[in-house]
């Protein structure tokens, strides 16, 4: 493992940062080893399904609308019950609501697998069964997420969310090139089954795991909550500023500056290119987020993570912005490369901050709030870049969204100058 020094305003005298990922947490928790195989294996399984069951749509329907109903499928579930899996979360067993909802999942994709191999060709019932997966995540991720913090002292969060966001942008990138190869070679079913085959993993690290009960206080008969309230959750938010401005700032990068659906248009009108070059539009944001990750060992040295969330989330914007005014197709793709790792930043920091500052009763029901944002505010991006696109120019939309993210970022960072100051040996939320 190679090193390099870093400055000591950022990491205590003697301290050394890693140039690649931190595995410390795969090394010093076999728990959190498990854990993390299992959702890499899993969620490259459930990208191929993603990417079938789209491509199943089309071949019933053979309508770019129906296709697009599949995100609406996923999406409304996923904001419903994102808040009320977090709800429980903090009030079950989160090994037994995370081991339940991974065999649900398992489930429906063992559904897919039959109704292909019976050449059933109902749409609505691939509606269906991508919505009950969608409702399987939104009750998995919070207990999952919040388990982590009980598995890993604080120092190895960040580390453990960087390699959690390798496993998500290693599963975008090569899930769906696995699964249109699979779907191409051998099938719906080959797909769908393979799928099933990696929930096993996700399965396993679930069974494994020690019981992880909420740490509930007791109130002032010795009684502990029966039930924990999604606006339990929500009042617990209003009174933690630095947690708020949290997910303020990646609402800023996410709905402002988020130019994904306007990349047909621009590999047209920009670059005079085609599917292709939407293709490497799409990824190049991806690979940026995948570099992140692998390149993520200083990250671990840094204390002022509120500072580091607002210099990532501007980045974010610049990088859009420059994008915006590029028509050069490879200078292009270096910036919104550059996005994605500042992205890659921004998750992690974001994520250690709300597992850190957050107390173990209320981790569930904040992880909620998290799947929601993360599920909405690209989609009103996306509504947001392609209605200004067409009331003006897509130069326009891009590039103003990324200055509008870096101007509200700005102004979120001296409207809460605390958030700059947070400092992860003393996590206040």
């Amino acid at each position: 493992m190679l090193y390099c020094r870093v400055p000591t305003e950022t990491a205590p005298t003697g301290v050394r940062s890693r140039i690649f990922a931190d595995l410390t947490p795969l090394r010093t928790s076999v728990h959190y080893r498990r854990l993390w195989t299992g959702n890499t294996v899993s969620w490259v399984g459930q990208q191929m399904t993603a990417l079938a069951v789209s491509l199943q749509v089309y071949d019933i329907t053979h309508s770019t609308f129906s296709v697009g109903l599949v995100g609406l499928c996923s999406l409304v579930p996923l904001v419903v019950f994102g808040l009320y899996g977090g709800a429980i979360a903090d009030t079950v067993d989160r090994r037994t609501l995370g081991l339940f909802s991974a065999l649900g999942a398992t489930t429906m994709s063992v559904v897919l697998a039959v109704a292909a191999l019976l050449h059933v060709r109902q749409v609505g019932l691939l509606y269906a069964v991508v919505a009950l997966q969608a409702v399987c995540f939104a009750m998995n991720s919070p207990a999952r997420s919040s388990m982590i913090p009980r598995l890993l002292p604080t120092e190895q969060l960040p580390a453990a969310n960087a390699l959690n966001s390798l496993t998500s942008n290693l599963g975008l990138m090569g899930g769906p090139m696995l699964g249109g190869l699979i779907v191409g070679w051998w099938g719906y079913q080959a797909a769908y089954l393979i799928d099933v085959v990696a929930f096993t993993a996700s399965l396993y690290a679930m069974w494994r795991l020690p019981s992880m009960r909420p740490e509930h206080e007791a109130g002032p008969d010795g009684a502990r909550p029966e039930r924990a309230s999604v606006l339990d959750g929500l009042r617990f938010l209003a009174t933690r500023p630095n947690l708020r401005m949290t997910f303020f700032a990646d609402l800023a990068a996410m709905v402002l500056a988020q130019p994904r659906a306007l990349f047909p248009a621009v590999a047209a009108l920009w670059f005079g290119g085609d599917a292709k070059t939407v293709g490497l539009l799409v990824a190049a944001p991806a690979v940026g987020a995948v570099l992140g990750g692998l390149f993520s060992g200083w990250l671990g040295v840094i204390r002022r993570h509120g500072l580091a969330i607002l210099l990532a989330v501007a980045a974010w914007g610049a990088a859009v912005a420059v994008f915006g005014l590029t028509r050069n197709l490879w200078l292009g793709l270096v910036f919104l490369a550059v996005a994605g790792c500042a992205d890659t930043v921004s998750m992690v920091f974001r994520s250690t901050m709300l597992q850190a500052a957050t107390p173990d009763r209320m981790r569930g029901r904040l992880q909620g709030v998290f799947i929601v944002v993360v599920a909405g505010g690209p989609r009103l991006g996306d509504f947001l870049a392609g209605s200004a696109a067409d009331l003006a120019t897509p130069a326009v939309a891009v590039v103003g969204g990324g200055l509008a993210c870096l101007l509200v970022v700005t102004l979120l960072g001296l409207g809460r100058p605390a958030f700059a100051r947070y400092d992860a040996r003393d996590p206040q939320p």
